[in-house]
């Protein structure tokens, strides 16, 4: 494989305090570092260097991991701005706008879907996004939702089935019959291009009861577990998502002091969506009380149409400094470690020895600046070894 050397670099995010500088973000000034097509082999001064068959000039810019995204909504027809409009006069969501959107994808075809999805990707990928997690769940059929997975495979492996998003229209008086439907002809259609199964356990969509039934029937399908929990109350879905040992409880809107020491003490990692706080103005969770509560936080954008149309990470990171008490080290470890682990990935997230080379090259000297600039074009360059 070719290799390739980047110098000049102002500042390096390793997210490996043995490397850097023993912070959370193992920080190295002055730095540089060798990769090949897929894997980091070396990082250092940059003056120590090793030789390498070319160079990639950071010109003093900030070198970061790229950006996991482990909560996504991408694959999708349509729009819902007028509901953005009716939220921002003061009327309060409820997530039935949800129907709009699986009406609209019944009625395209693959082709339009997969365009969509490519236009959402691409603008992910321009913010420093190198993995993203992608979920169904507006098609609510068999064959739809199998068709979901089967485009959101094209961009990911990370792909969830999310066929319990909402209760689909044929079945608003039958929830047994949907759910039957979910666990059984939907399920088997969709596990072979998933990885992961997901639930809304909250109000307005799937009690704790359910919820357990959905997440048990897509372990026996051997799949693995994520749960959209406590977005609209505090409705039990943290609590199942520790019972369950799902890999990540996400909204996390409405936590009570026992949920925290329930997470504090599990595998699961709470992952935080400020975007959709910021979209349908509720309040926002305090992520300085989960990382307090020895909680492992993860930040992504929840990029839907009807809640978070959001492709901007870095806009995620100054929400949680600016509304959720994170420090700009935090966010930034919690919107790339943090979103690794909610992945259970331990390959990407951060620039080790051996990471996969997935890593942004800013067009400014700190990375604090992906946060102190979030309207700004910081993000020079994406590099992402192939999948």
């Amino acid at each position: 494989m070719t290799t390739r050397a980047i110098v000049n670099i102002g500042e390096l995010i390793t997210n490996d305090p043995t490397v850097g500088d023993e912070t959370l973000l193992g920080r190295l000034s002055n730095a540089a570092m060798v990769v090949n097509d897929q894997r980091v082999l070396w990082v250092g001064p940059g003056d120590q260097v090793p030789d390498a068959d070319e160079q990639f000039d950071a010109d003093g810019g900030a070198v970061i991991p790229g950006f996991v995204d482990s909560h996504t909504h991408l694959v999708f027809a349509g729009e819902r701005s007028s509901e953005f409009e009716a939220r921002m006069r003061g009327e309060r969501y409820d997530g039935g706008g949800i129907g709009r959107t699986v009406a609209a994808t019944r009625e395209a075809n693959r082709g339009v879907l997969h365009e969509a999805t490519l236009r959402r990707v691409r603008e992910l990928r321009a913010s420093g996004v190198t993995t993203m997690e992608i979920k169904s769940g507006y098609d609510l059929t068999v064959d739809g939702e199998a068709r979901l997975v089967s485009v959101a495979r094209e961009f990911s492996d990370e792909v969830t089935f999310l066929g319990a998003h909402s209760l689909a229209p044929e079945y608003v008086n039958d929830r047994g019959r949907y759910l039957e439907l979910v666990t059984g002809p939907m399920l088997d259609a969709c596990a072979r291009d998933a990885r992961w199964i997901d639930v809304f356990c909250d109000r307005g969509a799937f009690d704790v009861d359910e919820a357990r039934h959905v997440l048990e029937a897509g372990l026996r399908a051997d799949l693995e577990l994520r749960l959209h929990g406590n977005q609209l109350g505090d409705t039990g879905g943290v609590a199942l998502a520790v019972e369950l040992d799902a890999a990540s409880v996400d909204h996390c809107t409405f936590v009570n002091d026992a949920d925290l020491e329930a997470l504090s003490n599990s595998n699961t990692v709470a992952t935080l969506l400020p975007g959709a706080e910021f979209f349908t103005q509720s309040p926002y969770p305090s992520m300085r009380r989960f990382l307090d509560a020895g909680v492992t936080v993860a930040l992504a954008t929840d990029c839907n149409p009807g809640s978070s149309y959001v492709t901007s990470m870095p806009l995620i990171l100054m929400l949680a400094m600016r509304e959720m008490g994170a420090t700009f080290d935090e966010a930034l470890w919690a919107a790339t470690c943090g979103g690794a682990q909610a992945l259970r990935r331990d390959d990407i997230g951060h620039l080790s020895v051996g990471a996969r080379a997935d890593f942004c090259v800013l067009n400014a000297p700190r990375a604090v600046h992906l946060a102190y600039r979030p309207g700004g074009m910081v993000v020079e360059r994406v590099f992402s070894a192939p999948h």
